[in-house]
């Protein structure tokens, strides 16, 4: 009878954003000109919503480049292996 290894969802969503942090983060730490080849997308001015007594400010910029592509490719891989 044998047992089927079952690979966890929230593991390589964990390792992907971990490539991507990582990969972003050796790209800048490095000054190379084609890691830091990307493109930065998301809201641009933030959505300021006041009530108040409560200020709540909306903001998402999402900044993609060759070095957090190679991030994940790589969390892919390790993914795989484990």
């Amino acid at each position: 009878m044998a047992i089927a290894k079952s690979k966890n969802t929230w593991a390589l969503l964990l390792l992907m954003l971990a490539g991507i942090v990582i990969g972003g983060f050796i790209g800048d730490l490095t000054n190379i000109g084609w890691l830091n080849y990307g493109q930065t997308f998301g809201l641009t001015s933030p959505i300021v919503l006041d009530l108040g007594v409560l200020v709540i400010t909306f903001a998402l910029t999402i900044r993609i480049t060759i070095a957090s592509i190679i991030g994940v490719i790589i969390a892919i891989l390790v993914y795989r292996l484990i």
